[in-house]
């Protein structure tokens, strides 16, 4: 370094000139050696003190193989660690929810009856003076002028029937035969026979009484049936739909003195009935299994008005016992009552819940919907069956651009005529080939609720000669009839519930991948923050105190 101004400094002074470029290169690579011996005093220090097993051995002064047989043990420890850790990860991803039974049983008195849906066979009375329903078939083609020899009630009638008969009865296409628009809930109940005349005598707590005190009107994809415990129309549409003012209050029962019945709705099939909440409530229930505790109906088959060509040749009653917040539907499954039959169903009580824990998953995970999750159109309570009527309802409104007046509906959908009902026939069958062959675009999604009720049922039956028993109580049946008995009660006082639960919570799978770290190296969470320990706090205070 050159210093041009030397006059400036006194005689004498010591001057020491420092070339500060130099210095500075040459504070680099000490500094990197101090790092460098840093870390290797750390890893050493580490090495020697770590709980991790077989750490130890390469940080000793050992012959080369023998650390290298550490090294390679100590490798496919993690490896095999990796692999288990990811297996039981996937498990907990693909499966968290498991299905086991309760520790507890529940008393029946818990959950309400079932609901139960009567359906008769008889669709109408068969006219005395008019043409019967397999005359009007008979005489059915795509070229007849079947409606200009018809009044407009005796067609009125007749499209009905077309769409409450068993289709079994006819297989070709049917044509448009009126373009009047016809009110088929109207004319169903104009043409059926009154329940006083087919149910006779009812007994519910071993109490007798007119069936029509217990039954209320449905209306189904099998005409009018009558159902007893189910929910009020306002209790299950929304206010939107049809079925909500056809199978709304104006529709519920009243006792014999004309006084209404409670029908105040006092269940949920999450919370179930208040503590405080009386025997006598709404959906009905029973304390035991005793056949005391049941409903008896005796049934009537009036065989003047049977036209088996609406029936597909069987007489007699369909019944569906279902949860009281579901809607009936026979395409599922019924029970048939036979004619000169006596029945006795025991029903089993089928019910899931659900636990807490549960609800942190998504719907896809644990496969079920949650109170309030899945949001439906026509309906206020989510159910499957519910779920999939609406699917098929907006399926059907897709395919032939109308639904059927049974299916549940607003008023700004159309009704489909007598020519669509091939078309909303085959569109159920279609349905479900879509979703068989690819469930992963099924648009419905109508998975389960988490806390979900249904009925098993167990039937006994026996002969029942009402002839016999009219003539020894010295009675006559002065009409054509056959008759059935029907009692319907719980096989049991309890009942043993599912739950569902989780299969492996975050602390299970923490604690399945400690228990396999422990097990492979006897690793745990001070081993970690261990290692960052040394990696970060205790190399930086061995580089402080060399400075």
């Amino acid at each position: 370094m050159i210093i041009n101004n030397s006059e400036n400094f006194p005689p004498g002074a010591n001057l020491k000139f420092v070339d500060t470029s130099q210095t500075a290169t040459k504070h680099s690579p000490t500094q990197k050696k101090n790092l460098r011996e840093g870390l290797k005093a750390i890893y050493y220090e580490y090495c020697s003190n770590t709980s991790v097993h077989g750490i130890q051995y390469l940080g000793q002064h050992r012959p080369r193989k023998e650390i290298f047989f550490w090294l390679c043990i100590f490798v496919l420890s993690i490896f095999y660690c990796s692999q288990i850790i990811a297996k039981v990860y996937q498990k907990w991803n693909d499966t968290p929810v498991i299905v086991s039974f309760s520790e507890h049983s529940t008393p029946v008195s818990d959950i309400p009856f079932p609901a139960i849906t009567i359906c008769p066979e008889i669709r109408r009375r068969v006219p005395k003076d008019g043409p019967s329903f397999s005359l009007l078939l008979k005489n059915l083609t795509v070229d007849s002028e079947i409606s200009q020899n018809l009044t407009n009630s005796q067609l009125g009638e007749f499209v009905t029937l077309l769409q409450t008969c068993s289709t079994d009865v006819y297989t070709s296409k049917i044509p448009k035969l009126s373009n009047e628009s016809f009110d088929y809930i109207r004319i169903i109940d104009n043409m059926a026979i009154d329940i006083k005349e087919q149910a006779m005598a009812c007994e519910w707590f071993g109490i007798e009484g007119g069936c029509t005190d217990l039954f209320t009107r449905t209306y189904t994809d099998h005409g009018l049936c009558y159902t007893f415990n189910g929910f009020n129309g306002t209790d299950l549409y929304r206010e939107n739909t049809v079925q909500y003012r056809l199978m709304g209050l104006e529709s519920t029962a009243t006792e014999s003195s004309g006084k209404r019945l409670n029908r105040t709705l006092n269940w949920s099939l999450e919370e179930g009935y208040p503590k405080n909440a009386p025997l006598q409530t709404y959906p009905a229930r029973v304390v035991s299994a005793s056949t005391t505790a049941s409903i008896e109906i005796a049934l009537r088959i009036l065989t003047d008005n049977t036209d088996y060509s609406c029936s597909a040749g069987t007489e007699g009653y369909k019944i569906v016992l279902h949860t009281p917040s579901d809607v009936a539907s026979l395409s599922k499954r019924f029970v048939r009552i036979s004619p000169r039959k006596e029945f006795s169903i025991a029903v089993k009580p089928v019910m899931l819940t659900t636990s807490e824990g549960v609800a942190n998953y998504a719907p896809d995970k644990r496969r079920c919907y949650m109170n309030g999750e899945r949001y439906l159109k026509f309906f206020k309570i989510y159910s499957e069956r519910n779920c999939e009527m609406e699917c098929l309802t907006n399926f059907t409104l897709k395919e032939c651009g109308c639904v059927k007046f049974s299916m549940p509906r607003s008023d700004d959908m159309p009704l489909c005529a007598e020519d669509k009902i091939t078309c909303y026939t085959e569109a159920e069958d279609k349905m479900l080939l879509e979703y068989f062959g690819d469930r992963d675009k099924d648009p419905c999604k109508c998975m389960p609720s988490c806390t979900s009720l249904d009925y098993d049922v167990e039937i006994s039956q026996s002969d029942f000669n009402e002839q016999q028993i009219f003539s020894a109580f010295g009675l006559a049946d002065r009409e054509a009839t056959k008759w059935s008995l029907l009692m319907i009660h719980f096989k049991g006082n309890e009942f043993i519930t599912s739950k569902r639960s989780e299969l492996y919570g975050f602390a299970d799978f923490l604690a399945n991948c400690g228990g396999i770290l422990g097990l492979f190296m006897g690793f745990s969470i001070l081993s970690l923050i261990e290692f960052f320990y040394h990696l970060t706090l205790r190399l930086w205070s061995n580089m402080s105190n060399n400075d």
